[in-house]
């Protein structure tokens, strides 16, 4: 057999052969091991230095977006004095304080009250993005009747309510009579729903409509039978600055703000919006709050709807 020709070591030799690679196998792992510690601190060095270069760019992103929202607070606050003035001159005229207009004039004057109203729109979302992205809106929470929310939206859609063929409909909250929210964000999220439906409804109606839903939830919406929004388009109307690229969007711009404000006052109650929508047909936009804003259980005063001007 060949295993009978092979030379028989000692037992001593054996032992001193192991010993001789077990060291040369521990220097080799020295080695190694030397050679990771060197790589992995220059790794940490350079993380070190990617960590210091990521915090500058986010001072500077901070410095930016503190510097963009002072920016437009600042000139939504200028906006706002002689857009108002204008406003109050188009009223008085409108009004014949200063004596009787003609048909043309009277024209005339109700497409610069017009203009600057949309303008004034413009100016509160700006200031409101503002405010949201500096984190400066704060929710005031208080327990409300329902009818009063109603009442006062159909108090201020009533003026503007100037198509003879469509009707604005508010069904009376029949299942759930008081609500406890921020009422001046809810109402502001219904300003803009409806008047962007009115905007967009030639002829037919705007139907406020309102629910319980599960867990103990409100939905409200706001359905038209206007020129709906194609598939494609529902999963960005509630980004920023977004216009849909239609012939009625072109003649009636607004800011692009209004649905993505409405978005973020949802989710600062508590609840998210939603739309359905089929072109030619109309669409329904929705938001759902919880009937009791989370961490208030208790019932507290009743608040006042502050108006403001919608989308």
């Amino acid at each position: 057999m060949m295993w009978d020709s092979l030379p028989q070591l000692p037992n001593e030799e054996i032992a001193n052969l192991d010993r001789e690679g077990l060291i040369a196998r521990l220097r080799d792992q020295s080695e190694l091991l030397k050679s990771l510690t060197t790589e992995l601190a220059e790794t940490n060095q350079g993380v070190v230095a990617l960590y210091a270069e990521l915090e500058d760019r986010a001072e500077q992103l901070r410095a930016a977006s503190d510097l963009k929202s002072r920016f437009l607070s600042y000139m939504s606050h200028e906006f706002r004095t002689p857009l108002g003035a204008i406003l109050s001159i188009a009223r008085i005229l409108l009004d014949r304080m200063d004596g009787p207009l003609t048909d043309e004039q009277e024209k005339q004057v109700s497409f610069i009250k017009s203009s600057a109203t949309e303008l004034t729109d413009m100016v509160n979302d700006l200031l409101d993005l503002a405010k949201v992205e500096a984190g400066r809106i704060a929710i005031s929470p208080a327990w409300f009747e329902m009818v009063d929310l109603f009442a006062a939206l159909r108090g201020m859609f009533k003026p503007i309510l100037f198509k003879a063929d469509v009707s604005l409909i508010f069904e009376e909250p029949h299942e759930i009579s008081r609500i406890y929210t921020d009422d001046v964000k809810l109402s502001q999220i219904l300003r803009n729903f409806i008047s962007n439906a009115l905007k967009f409804t030639n002829q037919g109606e705007v139907r406020v409509i309102t629910r319980p839903v599960e867990n103990d939830c409100v939905e409200f919406q706001v359905a038209d039978s206007g020129i709906g929004i194609s598939a494609e388009n529902l999963s960005a109307i509630f980004h920023d600055w977004v216009q849909l690229d239609s012939p009625m969007q072109k003649r009636l711009r607004g800011s692009g703000l209004g649905l993505s404000l409405s978005k973020r006052f949802a989710e600062m109650l508590g609840g998210r919006v939603g739309v359905t929508s089929k072109l030619g047909v109309g669409s329904v936009f929705s938001v759902i709050i919880p009937r009791c804003l989370p961490g208030h259980q208790t019932e507290g005063t009743m608040s006042s709807l502050e108006p403001r001007g919608g989308t």
